[in-house]
């Protein structure tokens, strides 16, 4: 119960755009409306990617090549046996396409595994 000091105050519902002391016409009472605010994010373009390349050369025995092709890029034997001799024919062969940080790894790990074991292959990469 309600002591004698104290009053119900009764209030009307209100939506977003009304204030409590709003004081405007009822004539524009149709042009509230509720909503949600949709916040549009700003489109991310995707980053720019990169071919890796394998330089055939006349010391770098082929079936090290095939090997370095299934190691440092997932192929198949046969995927990269056929590759190899695209290398061998042609002087170089698009071996992947990667994002720039991907790429760069793998033109690292590749030149380091070569020249570990004395050869001289050469892997780079370009912007495709």
């Amino acid at each position: 119960m309600l002591a004698d000091n104290d009053k119900m105050v009764h209030r009307e519902p209100y939506r977003m755009a009304d204030r409590p002391d709003d004081d405007r016409d009822d004539d524009r009472e149709d042009d509230r409306e509720i909503g949600v605010k949709l916040a549009t994010r700003p489109k991310t373009k995707r980053p720019p990617l990169y071919k890796v390349l394998i330089l055939n050369d006349d010391y770098t025995p082929m079936e090290f090549v095939v090997h370095v092709l299934e190691r440092f890029f997932g192929m198949t034997h046969a995927q990269a046996f056929e590759l190899m001799l695209t290398v061998h024919k042609k002087g170089l062969a698009v071996v992947g396409v990667f994002s720039y940080e991907i790429a760069e790894t793998k033109v690292a790990l590749v030149m380091d595994y070569a020249q570990r074991h004395q050869h001289p292959l050469q892997c780079t990469m370009e912007k495709e």
